[in-house]
């Protein structure tokens, strides 16, 4: 599409200065002495002579170029399509105004920074043939008007969106760009993202809607992004103005699991009066690396670590953690404890200030809110990850390792429209497995809070005696009557041991335990889970997208039905925030 008009535009150009000549050479025959009062100097004519000349050479070289540039843009374009399957991700834009272009551009650069290999396109030049060759594919969509697709995507609605299509091996995310003042708010990247499901498509991670230019969602996205790209020390687009909080508790929930350690982690805002938030609202936290490794690397370089250094690459991180210096300046040590460590011998002989200017800032890490504002501490759950050597990764092993009991956490409370809670009236089920239980904690919270009762929880993990989290309030607001249902799934044996339930809830038929996964368990209920759907219920699901996330969607829409579900995703009743 964009070689034919380059093609057109080349022949334009030559046309027009054919029309151009022609006109001149039309009026030469008026250019004669008797138009001139008196006739110019030699001088001045080979003077003209040399500009026509000069401007005429130009015009030839400019074209020159941009043909030379054309030939080996298509070249390139030719050679990629050829190797269309080769690449590790096909990123895709379709913009209105440039916006969806930079950001697609950004995509691909991120990922390549990372290692990984990406082709950047219109959405325009792509075909049914080269989505099917690819392996994982980005969309960056803008939308025009009530719903409408941008111009530059047209074709690709008529051409390729209104043909069947069988895309199963294609992984794919959507970044949706709107107005959330439109009723038909990022219409397009919604339209994109339920083509592709019919198509058989799986997503990486769940839509991403972006309300003129959020940098809080571009956020999100670039977080997914490096989760999926196995690249999570990618660098945010944009800093993040964190708050002051301290660390207020911090305990380990399964001690003995076979699974990875799951902590929960309590945090109180400085001073004033404590921020607001609702369930569904995500904790942008700020990572910190180890205090001995920072000490070990600048003594390694034998530099001072109070030596004063410029911090504008992380502007207002240092008052937010509590560190000393002005807004523009911090400690070696604090800049270097924020930023991704660089090897000694990469760095050795600089000074302070050579060495924090080369420094790249550590990127937030997102995790669910499992409280209310009301309950006082913003507690939050994590599974502690390790890495392939066994030292901590730096977002979980800041908060759940090195952060000191008492001392400071930058945080930044984001918004999270897409899974804030339905009205109180409707009824809730929420189903998640592993550390996806903390949204599901806050949303039970609120819904408690209010004095609704209509509640279904269905929650899984590995041991009913070690990874039931949350149990005891649970189990609390079970024999309470907040929760109309309860139902757990454990998928490893224990031994004969059982969570521990109010007394008779098993038997009178208020909770069930299941072996096996979420997903069976939900299976298990289907007659129950119908009659929640038809009773208008909302249906919220937090935790892993591997495996728990496209299980719980099979049973719904086998269950419900496909239309059914559809029906729910586009009026808001099923909602999902898993990673």
């Amino acid at each position: 599409m964009q070689g034919a008009t380059r093609d057109r535009g080349r022949l334009g150009n030559w046309l027009a200065l054919f029309v151009l000549a022609g006109i001149a050479l039309a009026l030469l025959p008026l250019h004669d002495d008797r138009w001139w009062i008196a006739a110019p100097p030699t001088a001045r004519g080979w003077l003209a002579v040399l500009v026509a000349v000069a401007y005429v050479g130009a015009t030839a070289g400019i074209l020159w170029r941009a043909r030379r540039t054309a030939r080996t843009r298509q070249a390139a374009d030719a050679a990629s399509e050829a190797s269309a399957g080769d690449s590790d991700w096909l990123v895709l834009h379709a913009s209105q105004t440039g916006y969806a272009e930079e950001l697609a551009a950004r995509t691909a650069a991120a990922l390549r920074s990372a290692g990984q290999r990406a082709r950047l396109r219109g959405l325009a030049q792509v075909d049914l043939a080269m989505l099917a060759a690819a392996q994982r594919v980005l969309i960056i969509a803008s939308t025009t008007g009530e719903g409408d697709p941008p111009d530059p995507a047209l074709a690709f609605v008529r051409d390729v969106m209104q043909r069947a299509a069988a895309l199963p091996g294609l992984q794919y995310a959507v970044l949706a760009l709107g107005d959330r003042s439109y009723r038909q708010y990022c219409g397009f990247g919604h339209q994109l993202e339920r083509w592709l499901r019919a198509a058989g498509a799986s997503p990486l991670f769940d839509l991403v809607e972006v309300d003129n230019g959020d940098t809080a969602a571009l956020r999100h996205w670039q977080h997914h992004l490096g989760v999926a790209a196995d690249a999570t020390g990618l660098p945010d687009w944009s800093p993040v103005e964190y708050q002051a909080w301290t660390l207020a508790g911090r305990a380990e929930l399964n001690p003995g699991s076979i699974g990875a350690s799951v902590y929960e982690v309590r945090l109180a805002p400085r001073a004033g009066a404590p921020p607001s938030w609702r369930a569904g609202d995500i904790a942008e936290v700020g990572p910190r690396q180890p205090p001995a490794k920072v000490a070990a690397l600048l003594a390694a370089l034998d530099l001072d670590p109070t030596a004063e250094v410029h911090a504008s690459a992380t502007a207002g991180t240092a008052d937010a953690t509590g560190t000393t210096g002005t807004a523009d300046t911090t400690s070696v040590a604090d800049l270097l404890s924020r930023s991704h460590l660089p090897e000694p011998a990469d760095v050795a002989g600089l000074d302070a200030a050579a060495l924090a200017a080369l420094l790249q800032p550590l990127p937030h890490r997102e995790y669910s809110i499992a409280s209310i504002p009301a309950e006082g501490d913003m507690r939050l759950l994590l599974r502690r990850m390790l890495r392939a050597d066994g030292t901590p990764g730096v977002g979980s092993g800041w908060l759940c390792d090195h952060a000191a009991i008492g001392g400071p956490v930058a945080l930044r409370i984001r918004t999270n429209r897409n899974f804030r809670g339905p009205d109180t009236t409707r009824p809730l089920l929420l189903i998640g497995n592993g550390t996806g239980i903390a949204g599901l904690r806050a949303h039970l919270a609120e819904r408690i809070a209010a004095g609704t009762q209509r509640n279904w929880l269905l929650f899984g993990e590995r041991h009913a005696d070690r990874d039931f989290h949350f149990g005891e309030e649970i189990a609390a607001w079970l024999e309470a009557g907040d929760l109309a249902h309860l139902d757990l799934a454990f998928s490893r044996a224990s031994n004969g041991a059982a969570p521990v339930l109010p007394a008779g809830a098993l038997e009178d038929g208020r909770a069930d335990v299941h072996d096996g996964y979420v997903q069976h368990a939900l299976q298990a209920q289907a007659a129950r889970l119908r009659a929640w759907v038809d009773e208008g219920a909302a249906v919220y699901v937090c935790g892993s997208l591997r495996g728990m996330a496209p299980g719980v969607d099979g049973v719904l829409r086998e269950v419900i039905g496909s239309a059914g579900v559809d029906a729910m995703l586009a009026d808001g009743r099923y909602r999902r925030d898993v990673y």
